[in-house]
């Protein structure tokens, strides 16, 4: 456990309890850290409920129903963190969309709504993240994406997903020579496939056989990772997207 005391941090796409999202957020309360998190389309009493679930963990706790695909959505964001709980020195960007797609149904209408999410809203909250910690002379932040491991192997079918994430890990490293005067990381996260709910038994047990380490991936791998990128710990790294999948043979 790494400590985060006196810390606030943003975490967006967390929508159910089972995610990656919820995962990171508990991690990061338990090391100390506040958090202001962000969801679309959660049931309606859940996001109330999994506040006051962080809120007993001895930090503060806000969120906020959004949809990221809108052009200011990071605006309204940052404003309404720093509003409610002060400047945020924690980012993570782990809201995504994802459908099935392929060369014979790719379209504009497809490659937008991938675009909007993944890239256009990765950017500019990175941007607008950045910009309140130097207005405000914090001289420390970090900013943390999840990747899926778009560089390890062809992703058939999710054409628009695997193009639009790919881009974040060119995002990361260019992001992080740019914030790396200002005391800023920027670092990416590729889990793997991992067990958030949606997988069907008959697809673990497929995939089973292909992780080395003997199980499949489960959200709080990856949010130990993001805990520990966030923490004073890993203030030498940047720039790199770590590729955390427990031995995952993608052959």
């Amino acid at each position: 456990m790494y400590s985060l005391t006196n810390q606030i941090a943003i975490v967006t796409g967390v929508s159910h309890g089972n995610g990656i999202g919820a995962a990171i957020c508990r991690q990061l309360a338990a090391a100390g850290s506040s958090i202001f998190f962000t969801h679309f389309r959660a049931e309606a009493s859940w996001p109330t409920f999994f506040q006051e679930e962080i809120r007993r963990r001895g930090v503060e706790c806000n969120y906020l129903g959004i949809d990221l695909s809108h052009t200011q959505a990071h605006r309204e964001i940052m404003t309404t963190a720093v509003d409610q709980m002060g400047v945020p020195t924690i980012l993570v960007n782990n809201a995504a969309h994802s459908t099935r797609d392929g060369y014979q149904i790719l379209d504009a209408e497809i490659i937008d709504k991938h675009y909007q999410v993944n890239m256009r809203h990765t950017m500019l909250l990175s941007a607008a993240f950045a910009r309140q910690l130097e207005q405000t002379n914090v001289d420390h932040g970090r900013i943390i994406h999840l990747t899926s491991g778009q560089a390890q192997g062809p992703m058939v079918n999710e054409l628009a997903y695997g193009a639009t994430k790919g881009a974040i890990s060119a995002f990361t490293l260019s992001l992080s020579a740019e914030l790396a005067p200002l005391g800023i990381t920027v670092n990416a996260v590729n889990p793997g496939p991992t067990d958030t709910g949606w997988m069907t038994e008959e697809l673990k047990q497929e995939l089973h056989p292909k992780f080395l380490s003997g199980r499949i991936g489960e959200p709080d791998d990856a949010a130990k990772l993001v805990s520990f990128l966030a923490s004073d710990q890993a203030g030498w790294i940047t720039g790199q997207v770590i590729h955390s999948e427990g031995g995952f043979l993608r052959q």
